[in-house]
């Protein structure tokens, strides 16, 4: 998330900070949210499994969010000492044109403490796919090897279900696919860039002083929903846009002729994010059936049947007036109940 469009929530943020009173009760309040409200933690460990994350992938979720501020702060430190040592210059430069000579209570000696800088982007393990795909848009004379396999394109969510090509990266889940296109860092304007897209094409290019240079170009693989696709600059990083996909289809690739990932490679199981309200309420019945039938408790479609069969238990006729009710005696199946 673009840094100047998340601080929007600081105030809702700030709060839960100043309740909490330490940054690590506040991470336990995130996670714990995480942990209990989504399948942030759920693992996906055989063909069955319908919702959560591949072994690793969430945790290099967080450590890739961890990443992108870790530069932020460390791009800050370097301009703080960049400004202190400007400052300490013209100060020097001040004292020479003047003629005088600072005395040794003047003299300032500018070093950070080795534990305050932060541990360098490109020393961690795991690769930023967004790095590799700036390398190559910016053409610098260093460049990143591009991951090929399909398991390297898993390890990172800009990637995930999806690819780094030269020019962008994409993901993708059971609805929609995400496209990370990277600008320079001089572009900060959504006029300075133009996204065109159909249902069946898309054009993206940048506008700079020489005029207009295209970064994405082609056909779809697949038909997209136009209406419901939507895209932002992230000034400075990258075009992101989300296409809706019309049907549920696994992509293959983004554009016609381009190299096609294997789909067999990917996970192909929907996640919590996918799954509409109707199904939710499917998934917390099954789950209550699950449990109940483990405590040997009567299952949600027999508690259903029971209330209807209470209110003629004790009514004029019934041969069960004035007895205590027993679920016992009814064997009731699943699909008796319509939910």
């Amino acid at each position: 998330m673009d840094p100047g469009l998340s601080d929007r929530y600081d105030h809702a943020l700030l709060g839960i900070l100043q309740h909490v009173g330490n940054i690590q009760d506040f991470l336990n309040v995130y996670f714990g949210f995480l942990y209990r409200k989504t399948d942030f933690y759920r693992l996906l460990v055989s063909p069955q499994d319908r919702m959560g994350f591949p072994p690793g992938t969430a945790q290099n979720m967080v450590l890739q969010a961890f990443k992108s501020y870790e530069r932020l702060a460390m791009q800050d430190h370097e301009q703080r000492m960049r400004d202190l040592q400007e400052k300490l210059k013209k100060k020097e430069e001040s004292l020479a044109e003047s003629g005088d000579t600072p005395g040794a209570a003047e003299e300032v000696v500018v070093e950070a403490p080795a534990e305050e800088i932060p541990q360098k982007p490109e020393e961690h393990n795991v690769p930023d796919a967004q790095e590799t795909a700036v390398a190559g848009a910016d053409n610098t004379e260093d460049s990143v090897a591009v991951p090929q396999a399909q398991e390297s394109f898993q390890t990172e969510s800009d990637s995930y279900n999806g690819a780094v090509r030269d020019n962008y990266i994409w993901s993708q889940d059971y609805a929609d696919v995400e496209i990370k296109v990277p600008v320079p860092k001089d572009v900060v304007k959504g006029r300075q860039v133009s996204v065109d897209m159909s249902s069946t094409c898309i054009r993206v290019a940048m506008r700079d002083g020489q005029g207009e240079r295209v970064l994405m170009d082609g056909n779809f693989t697949h038909k997209i929903n136009a209406e419901s696709s939507l895209w932002s600059l992230e000034p400075g990083k990258c075009i992101s846009i989300s296409l809706s996909k019309c049907g549920e289809v696994w992509w293959n690739a983004v554009l016609e002729g381009e190299e096609k990932i294997d789909i067999d490679k990917i996970n192909k199981e929907r996640s919590m994010a996918t799954v509409d309200d109707e199904e939710h309420a499917v998934l917390d019945r099954l789950t209550f059936d699950y449990h109940q039938k483990l405590q040997g408790k009567p299952q949600s479609h027999e508690m259903k049947v029971h209330d209807m069969l209470k209110k003629g238990w004790d009514a004029e006729g019934s041969p069960f007036k004035g007895q205590a009710f027993d679920p016992s005696l009814f064997n009731i199946s699943p699909g008796a109940v319509q939910f």
